[in-house]
């Protein structure tokens, strides 16, 4: 009897300032679209995408949250279960970068992952295309320094008004919540009711 492969699913969190873009960067990734006007996330919200990734179909449920303080108590609902989590700054806003270590921090508390040192995680560095880059604040090295000193944490710059490596940088969140979601089901499964099958321990994400 061949065995049925299930369906993958893979939850992300996107987390940040108020008005750095991550719902733009969502909807620029997911719909290929991109909005002058700007609204702010109330709570959360989510959309999905079909991704491929080798041989495999996997499905990406994206959450955006909210980046107003008073909405982050209700982050423990929705940050339980996260495969990955994507923090998201302005470069032109010193601020949104200054408060990546705060929504890091949240993050994890709330979520309370198995294992917080090597919980996968993926900076985005948004908005490198207003003003030709020429109000920009927050320096890539700045930047790089940040994500190398919290365990190399992969890094992008990106525009979601001009697509700028947005699909980059979301296939590597692709590739980084997959290879999470596998070392999960290694140390998680429960025990197989037939022969137990010795499996091999899954490999991080080189992006």
């Amino acid at each position: 009897m061949s065995l049925v492969r299930r369906r993958t699913l893979l939850k992300v969190i996107v987390l940040g300032d108020s008005g750095v873009g991550k719902t733009s960067l969502m909807n620029q990734y997911v719909h290929k679209k991109f909005s002058q006007q700007y609204k702010a996330t109330i709570g959360a919200d989510f959309v999905t995408k079909e991704v491929q990734l080798d041989d495999r179909i996997v499905t990406l449920q994206i959450w955006d949250t909210a980046g107003q303080e008073r909405f982050q108590s209700l982050g423990v609902a929705f940050y339980r279960g996260a495969d990955c989590c994507v923090l998201v700054y302005d470069v032109n806003v010193q601020k949104s970068f200054d408060n990546l270590n705060n929504w890091r921090e949240e993050f994890l508390k709330q979520a309370s992952p198995a294992n917080p040192d090597k919980f996968p995680f993926i900076l985005l560095g948004n908005k490198v295309d207003i003003d030709g880059g020429n109000s920009r604040v927050v320096s890539e090295k700045k930047a790089k320094e940040w994500s190398s000193s919290r365990g190399d944490i992969p890094y992008f710059e990106t525009s979601a008004k001009e697509d700028q490596n947005v699909d980059v940088a979301f296939q590597c969140v692709a590739k980084t919540s997959l290879a999470n979601d596998q070392l999960q089901d290694i140390y998680f499964n429960p025990i197989p009711d037939e022969v137990p099958i010795e499996r091999n321990g899954g490999g991080g994400c080189a992006c």
